[in-house]
């Protein structure tokens, strides 16, 4: 049988973090017009900032209309990630800093009480959907966003662009434009560009591994600031 009739809330759920409401985020993203969509479940280091706000300047988004939404998943997430409440406190120091230094810039931020399930392409596709009922128009798709590896091979069971052509083919039928990431490393001569002009220019990207970054934290050893925002550092290092 199916049911009919208007939806009434009974209760806002009550969470440690506050999460904005679909409508209390499209308030917050009132006057722009296009609107890019970054989720995230980890906390932002400097790659990830400047693949978020590179996504501005993609050729199908109007730059000077557009806001950026950092939107991070900030429920549990897998075993080895940083908790929830952790990663929480280091988006808020960041959004401060980037504040402090950018006054008046078209960043806004907003939290979603979501776990990620880790299902390729289809949740690709159910994050599209969430971010446009937050009144989103664009979504920035991840290189294997979502991905996991096979329980029986240990490979990744997820073609590297599945999530992204997946995203594309449907992108027109649900009215939320892609906006792919972009593959940037970090070189001491120019910043942070794209690993094509890396490798076109001659030079050699800095690298730092995830787990060379944990022992640094745990460490108390020096963390290049090309790699991760001081402020962010400071949160992470004390709940290791």
């Amino acid at each position: 049988p199916s049911l009919g009739g208007a939806l009434i809330a009974l209760k806002k759920p009550q969470r440690e973090i506050p999460c904005a409401s679909p409508k209390e985020v499209r308030q917050l993203l009132e006057g722009f017009e296009d609107i890019v969509a970054f989720q995230c479940r980890n906390p932002l280091h400097q790659a990830h900032y400047n693949l978020a706000i590179r996504s501005l300047d993609a050729e199908n988004v109007n730059k000077s209309k557009a806001a950026l939404l950092i939107n991070p998943t900030v429920g549990p997430t897998q075993e080895d990630d940083i908790d929830g409440h952790v990663r929480y406190q280091t988006y808020l120091v960041l959004k401060e800093e980037i504040d402090a230094a950018q006054p008046g810039n078209s960043i806004r931020w907003a939290y979603l009480p979501y776990s990620m399930l880790m299902a390729g392409p289809r949740e690709a596709l159910q994050h599209m959907m969430i971010r446009k009922n937050f009144g989103c128009t664009h979504f920035v798709v991840g290189r294997d966003m979502a991905g996991s590896k096979s329980s029986i091979t240990g490979e990744d069971y997820y073609g590297a662009y599945d999530a992204q052509d997946f995203a594309h083919s449907i992108s027109e039928e649900l009215g939320v434009q892609v906006v792919p990431s972009l593959n940037l490393v970090y070189t001491e001569e120019e910043g942070y560009i794209t690993a094509d002009k890396a490798k076109e220019l001659g030079l050699k990207p800095l690298k730092l591994s995830g787990t060379e970054f944990r022992r640094k934290l745990r460490a108390g050893e020096d963390i290049p600031e090309w790699f991760a925002f001081k402020s962010v550092v400071d949160v992470l290092r004390q709940h290791v």
